[in-house]
């Protein structure tokens, strides 16, 4: 741990087989350490970071003052007892999540490879692999160390490796070794290989390696081909040998792990901040007291020194002022008691356990449950804005099927009746009948296309025979009859799988033949050129001759690059085609499309001169062989068009549309192709044909992806301005390629002044702007323009950019970026932000984010531990944010908002009290209240709040996701909240000192003798304070139990059984010296004129409290009083039919009231094997490679709410205006400056007070949310719920809309017209 870093490397030598040279450069060993601690630095490491939190250093301070007699009126016990408990908890709770990690890195260290050593096999720990050890790999073994591959058991030193732990990728890729290293595949000619590679120093780039290798006085290059990374799989391949030249944190995947980071919620922040200010408070009201306390002494106690002198340290009324100050720090360090962070962690504890039994969040397919792997971050689920999530494995299954074709302008697949509905599918069709091998998981469902291909139409069998040989699958028969396909994508051994089960089945493959079984009979063709695909060229070829000499050119790929290559008599054809496609990519499926085109020998020979001259090329060559490509590849004929299904998991379209109605933002980073990101955005309905654009920032230099930001955000202006013209001179400014305000598509509104004289150039447009902006846009930037992106001079405007689109997706990236991408908006949004996924490429972004979030799938548990949650269904977030999250942080706020007030009442009386006792540092209460005030008498009725308490059910918070926003605005506890709450306890401080006070001073008892006495007074204070708190947490909880009833009342009898013991005689026989006050509680309480007392004091500080509340509920209710006021509506006026049916579909309908352009052609998408890596072709026609052992939702309007929390959104990013320049605000302004895009009512009915009783659209998925419709000033009876258009689902409770600014009562309830429980 202590050892020296040894000096940044230039360059790495490694030598094989050779360990005392390549020791002398310390190169790091292959043992790896995630944890934290040790045994030796866990207790001086935890505990530094323990006191690194403010009230722990704050409480150590306070104990030893405690230690000096002189100044203390408490006994230290009360300080250090709660203080070891809290850094004891902790401190189990840290070594309990470290020892997890331990066991990881103990798990991973200790697995065995099988190392090189003195030309022996010998078995070693991972953790004891050096640098420049040869380490032997056989199938399905995790590869140990980043190793350069020497030679394989494959031909021509192939291996096959899957990179799922790596990129998310689980389609296989291939690695070649050295030709001249391929033939050392004999353990005695290895221990003889003294070759020295000497390459680039350690990094995080997956995709690049550079080096050279030095041996028998000759040099050969190395790429990333040569190159196998830890964290890969060995597939289909018996052995390979390889040189490790990076070990342990060296390795390319450690390297994009990121390190392990001490997440902290913003409520902790606040707190440790909190703290700081309570301290000064606590220094002023001490100093404050400290003066009286001088001032008391010179004017008064000198007059008292004959029978009350001062203590022998005293000799002067200053220094007795300076004692009397470090008394009453003690005395009032109650306002911020340690017992607080005890419960704060009980309660996330608490948390922690309601997500780990939610059977909600348990996936029974794979025995899963959800997991709280951290106890800290719960409430910070609650306050989530932005979602950075992987593709592979978190939103789909990574399972492709082929699902639809147009072959010869005729559709295939599943068909719709005449009224568009889908019809119901019969079974999958039976292939096994007449093809004995066809794949039995396949499944198809029209039988016109297995009629077609039986009856022998020629297109179609040209079709399939396409599908069947214009790819680059490898192909293994482990028995007769069962084949199994080995493709580079997914989709593209979908392809293969269809032309196998419909009679054209490929079965092998040579350098030059590729050997097909064509209805039971066997094919071989002359494999004459593979024209490899690149994301440039969007498509592939094969050209092949088939045994009667015929040569044809086979070609697949993106309909967009394949129609400008078609022969000019297509035209009719594709034009059909061009509608299937259409069809098929709103359906969000993967398409692409495919053509043939017939050559004679004399164009083959022609062209073939020319290809082979361009592939010797020694420069340029790749531009040569593009050139080669285009040429041969025109004047094809259209044969038809395929469409792939990339299954999402199930309830991912649902759960992006909720989420987003909650105002969460969702980015998808994935390390795939565009192609394929995009699909998957338009599966899952971020992407809709219905958005105004979809910008794609593709640029390769830095002023290429910086021009293409600027003109993406003209873009938008230009769209805003043509769509709302009136708001052209608001927008004007904002297009500049570098000048921006803040808050850019955050709902955040500018500093926007309508003479433009005033208004300095740099200006983000007002938030009115953004948010219609917001909803109209998508953003895909490719990998390489990402890197350009992050540099620090453009990082702002990417970042501007991307916020003010609705959908972000960024493609090809590596996993450093996706955690630079979430770097960068924690950095400049100051929102939280949560990151999934389910790969080790996901682990850097899931430590990055504020919470991190583990998909257990298909890719292994790297995720998973590194993770804060964990579940295995993307659909559980939504119920992980919008129930458990948000309950998290109510509860957290509403037990910090009390805790602070019944600290402070309890406290501040001791503060009033200085004034009447001399500033002499004396205590009202007795020191055992003080110490079991807020361990026993209050302790548990906060924590059963904090822990079940409630503002809305469930199913509510489902239903309703704009009941999230309060957390993201941060609007249940902030510094005003805290304020308000230390106002309130300071307020019944003063009543239940002063109400006693001056009601004791002067009463009697019965027998005429005065109750003016010390204990009595203090007895009367204690019990009003705990009643009046216990009154005031009733008031505060919202969703009562038996155990809030248990621990609210049972705390009060505590009280007084304590109380009445501590008084009794049994304590003061046992204890004279600890219990002075015999029988002082049974005499106070005994008087009628304390009760009397107590209930004035109660009275007199709930009183304001409740009409507060009443008054807030009535004259601007939150939506969680109208929601909950409508569940208690609901549950009277229970009508059990009748109501789903008015809130969907009818009458009410505004035709053509439609957002954005609906059925928008142009957006066919080919998501063909562009997941699958260039070059793979090439490696085919080497022969080097011969052996292989939905839900569609509506489309989401932009937002133009006129809520309260609308106006607090834009109210929070706002940037200081001057009175001039202040836009309208209030109710009516809002509104009227939001005109629904679709609604049916009559204004003018309503300015003449007319019944508003024609029927109200929703205008925006906010307002079906929110469930309520603007009627001002109307009876229940006269408002209807309108109709949703294309609503994707009923949302429960679509009732009428409350204007909490325009109720004059409580909240008015519609006739109920939605589907109940």
């Amino acid at each position: 741990m202590f050892r020296k870093r040894p000096p940044p490397e230039e360059e790495r030598r490694v030598r094989a087989n050779d360990r005392e040279y390549n020791e002398k450069f310390q190169y790091a060993s292959n043992c790896i350490m995630t944890s934290k601690y040790n045994i030796i630095t866990f207790l001086p490491v935890n505990l530094f970071e323990q006191f690194q939190e403010v009230a722990n250093t704050y409480f150590l301070f306070l104990l030893i003052l405690q230690l000096i007699p002189q100044i203390s009126s408490l006994s230290w016990f009360t300080t250090i007892v709660p203080l070891v408990l809290v850094l004891s908890i902790t401190a189990v709770k840290d070594a309990t999540d470290d020892y997890f990690r331990h066991k990881s890195d103990n798990q991973v260290n200790n697995r065995q490879s099988q190392v090189l050593i003195g030309g022996i096999l010998q078995k070693e720990k991972w953790m004891n692999v050096r640098v420049g050890d040869i380490i032997k790999l056989e199938n399905n073994q995790f590869v140990a160390a980043d190793l350069l591959l020497l030679s394989s058991s494959e031909p021509h030193g192939l291996c096959y490796i899957e990179t799922a732990e790596l990129d998310g990728e689980t389609n296989m890729k291939v690695r070649q070794s050295l030709s001249v290293t391929s033939e050392l595949g004999d353990p005695n000619n290895l221990a003889q290989f003294d070759g020295e590679v000497v390459c680039e120093p350690p990094n995080n780039k997956l995709d690049r390696f550079c080096g050279t290798l030095y041996w028998k006085d000759c040099k050969y290059p190395l790429s990333n081909q040569n190159m196998l990374l830890r964290g890969c799989v060995l597939r289909n391949t018996e052995s390979c040998y390889g040189l490790v030249i990076f070990a342990g944190p060296d390795t390319k995947l450690m390297q994009n792990s990121g390190r392990t980071k001490f997440k902290r919620t913003s409520i902790d922040r606040l707190m440790n901040t909190l703290v700081l200010w309570i301290f000064g408070f606590l220094v002023c009201m001490g100093v404050i007291l400290a003066l009286g306390n001088a001032v008391w002494e010179k004017e008064v106690g000198a007059l008292f020194q004959s029978f009350l002198p001062w203590d022998p340290p005293v000799d002067n009324f200053l220094f007795s002022a300076f004692l009397s100050f470090w008394s009453y720090v003690i005395i009032l360090n109650t306002v911020v008691p340690i017992s607080l962070y005890v419960s704060v962690e009980v309660i996330r504890l608490g948390h922690s356990y309601f997500i780990n039994w939610d059977r909600r969040m348990f996936c029974s397919r794979s025995n899963t449950a959800a997991e709280a792997r951290t106890t800290t971050l719960n409430e910070e689920l609650g306050q989530v804005e932005y979602i950075f999530s992987d593709k592979t494995g978190t939103l789909t299954q990574n399972i492709m099927t082929f699902n639809k074709c147009s072959i010869n302008g005729h559709a295939y697949g599943e068909v719709m009746n005449i009224l568009g509905a889908q019809q119901k599918r019969v079974q999958p069709l039976d292939f096994s009948a007449w093809n004995p091998l066809a794949d039995r998981d396949f499944c198809f469902y029209d039988q016109s296309l297995l009629e077609a291909v039986m009856v022998g139409e020629p297109a179609v069998h040209e079709f399939f025979r396409v599908l069947s040989l214009c790819h680059t699958v490898m192909s293994e028969e482990k028995s007769e009859g069962e084949l199994v396909y080995k493709a580079q994508s997914p989709d593209e051994g979908a392809l293969v799988t269809a032309a196998r089960n419909f009679g054209f089945v490929f079965r092998s493959r040579t350098p030059g033949t590729v050997t097909t079984q064509e209805l039971g009979k066997a094919v071989t063709y002359t494999l004459l050129a593979i024209l490899d695909f690149n994301n440039i060229r969007k498509r592939m070829s094969v050209i092949v001759k088939n045994p009667e000499g015929r040569i044809r050119l086979y070609c697949k790929g993106a309909d967009t690059v394949l129609f400008e290559r078609l022969h000019s008599c297509n035209h009719d054809l594709m034009n059909i085609t061009s509608d299937h496609l259409n069809e098929y990519a709103g359906d969000g499926l993967r398409t692409l499309a495919v053509a043939y085109r017939d050559l004679s020998e004399e164009q083959w020979e022609e062209w073939s001169e020319r290809f082979r001259g361009a592939d010797k090329a020694t420069d340029c060559r790749d531009d040569r062989l593009a050139a080669a490509y285009e040429e041969i590849e025109q004047d094809m004929m259209l044969l038809g068009a395929t469409a792939i299904e990339d299954k999402l998991q199930e309830g991912v379209p649902e759960t992006i549309a909720i989420l987003s109605l909650a105002n969460i933002k969702i980015w998808v980073l994935t390390g795939d192709k565009q192609e394929t990101a995009v699909n998957i955005g338009y599966s899952c309905k971020m992407l809709t044909d219905d958005m105004t654009e979809i910008f794609i920032v593709n640029g390769h230099t830095v002023q290429s992806v910086r021009e293409e930001l600027r003109k993406a955000r003209e873009r938008m202006l230009e769209s805003t301005r043509t769509r709302d013209g009136g708001k052209e001179a608001e927008a004007q400014g904002w297009g500049g390629a570098c000048a921006f305000g803040n808050g850019c598509g955050g709902g955040a509104a500018a500093n926007w002044m309508p003479d433009e004289s005033k208004c300095p150039p740099p200006q983000a447009p007002p938030s009115s702007i953004l948010e219609s902006i917001s909803g109209e846009f998508a953003l895909i930037i490719s990998g390489h323009s990402l890197a350009h992106a992050l540099e620090a001079d453009m990082e702002r405007e990417f970042l501007e950019t991307a916020c003010a689109c609705r959908a972000v997706i960024c493609c090809r990236v590596t996993p450093l970026q996706k955690a630079l991408v979430v770097e960068l908006v924690k950095r400049h949004k100051k929102a939280v932000t949560l990151a999934i996924g389910d790969g080790a490429n996901d682990v850097s972004m899931i430590k990055t984010a504020h919470i991190g979030v583990g998909i257990s799938g298909q890719e292994g548990i790297q995720a998973v531990l590194a993770s804060d949650y964990s579940f295995s269904q993307f659909r559980f977030l939504q119920r992980l944010l919008l129930v458990h999250g948000r309950w998290s942080y109510l509860r957290m706020c509403r037990f910090l908002c009390y805790f602070f007030y019944k600290n402070f009442a309890f406290t501040m009386v001791h503060f009033w009290f200085g004034f009447f006792c001399g500033f002499s540092a004396q205590t009202v209460y007795d020191q055992y209240f003080i110490t079991l005030y807020n361990i026993v008498y209050t302790s548990l009725p906060v924590l059963a709040m904090g822990i079940f308490d409630q503002d809305v059910p469930e199913q509510r918070s489902l239903e309703y996701p704009k009941l999230y926003e309060p957390g993201q605005l941060n609007l249940l506890f902030n510094k005003r909240e805290f304020f308000i709450c230390i106002a309130q306890g300071i307020y019944t401080s003063v009543v239940l000192f002063f109400i006693p006070y001056g009601v004791l001073s002067h009463a009697t008892q019965s027998n005429g003798v005065p109750l003016a006495d010390y204990q009595t007074f203090a007895v009367t204070t204690a019990t009003a304070l705990v009643i009046v708190v216990s009154v005031q947490i009733a008031l505060d909880t919202g969703y009562w139990t038996a155990i809030n009833h248990f621990f609210i009342w049972g705390s009060l009898g505590t009280y007084f059984t304590i109380l009445f013991a501590m008084h009794s005689s049994i304590l003061f026989n046992i204890f004279p010296k600890q219990f002075h006050f015999l029988g002082s509680a049974h005499n106070t309480l005994g008087q009628p004129v304390v009760w009397l007392t107590i209930a004035l004091a109660t009275v007199i500080c709930i009183a304001p409290v409740l009409a507060f509340r009443f008054l807030k509920l009535d004259l601007k209710p939150q939506l969680s009083d109208t929601v909950r006021y409508t569940q208690l509506v609901l549950q009277k006026k229970r009508k059990p039919a009748g109501r789903a049916g008015r809130g969907v579909g009818g009458t009410g309908v505004a035709s053509g009231s439609t957002l954005g352009r609906l059925g928008r052609g142009g957006s066919r998408r080919s998501g063909y094997a562009f997941a699958h890596q260039e070059g793979f072709g090439e490696l085919i026609t080497s022969g080097k490679n011969m052996r292989l052992s939905s839900l569609a939702l509506a489309t989401f309007a932009s937002r133009h709410s006129s809520s309260w929390i609308d106006t607090l959104r834009r109210k929070k990013h706002a940037n200081s205006t001057s009175a001039q320049n202040t836009p309208p605000t209030g109710e009516d302004s809002t509104a009227s400056s939001q005109a629904p895009p679709f609604s049916t009512s009559s204004s003018a009915a309503d300015e003449a007070g007319q019944p508003c009783n024609e029927p109200v659209l929703a205008h925006s998925p906010d307002d079906i949310a929110l469930s309520v419709i603007r009627c001002p000033e109307r009876e229940v009876g006269e408002c209807s719920t309108g109709n949703v258009q294309e609503a994707p689902f009923v949302w429960k409770g679509t009732g009428t809309r409350i204007s909490g600014a325009s109720s004059p009562g409580p909240p008015p309830i519609a006739e109920e017209t939605s589907s109940g429980e």
